[in-house]
C-alpha cells in the first residue's frame, strides 16, 4: 500500500521515515520528495508497504502524531491524475 505522508518538517530523510513506519512492519520504500531545482525537501513524502494491515496501522497511529516538531498528515495515497 502506498501511504502519503505530509507537513513533514524539512529535515526529514528517507531513512527517518523509513524508521518510523519501519516499528509498524515491513517498509518496502520510504521518499522524502525534493525540490529538483535546489534538491530542499517539498515537506511531503510516501512509503510503500506492502502488507495492508501493517500499512493501516501505521497510518492510524501516525496521523496527527509528532515527527521532529511537526503533526505528520497521514493517510492512503491517491492515484496520480493527468494534470491537464
Amino acid at each position: 500500500m502506498n501511504i502519503y505522508v505530509g507537513n513533514l518538517s524539512y529535515d526529514v530523510t528517507d531513512s527517518m521515515l523509513k524508521e518510523t513506519f519501519g516499528s509498524f512492519g515491513e517498509v518496502a520504500e520510504a521518499n522524502v520528495i525534493s525540490d529538483r531545482a535546489t534538491g530542499r525537501s517539498k515537506g511531503f513524502g510516501f512509503v510503500e508497504m506492502p502488507n495492508s494491515d501493517e500499512a493501516q496501522a501505521a497510518m492510524s497511529a501516525l496521523n496527527g502524531s509528532d515527527l521532529m516538531g511537526r503533526t505528520m498528515k497521514v493517510n492512503e495515497a491517491k492515484p496520480r491524475n493527468d494534470r491537464w
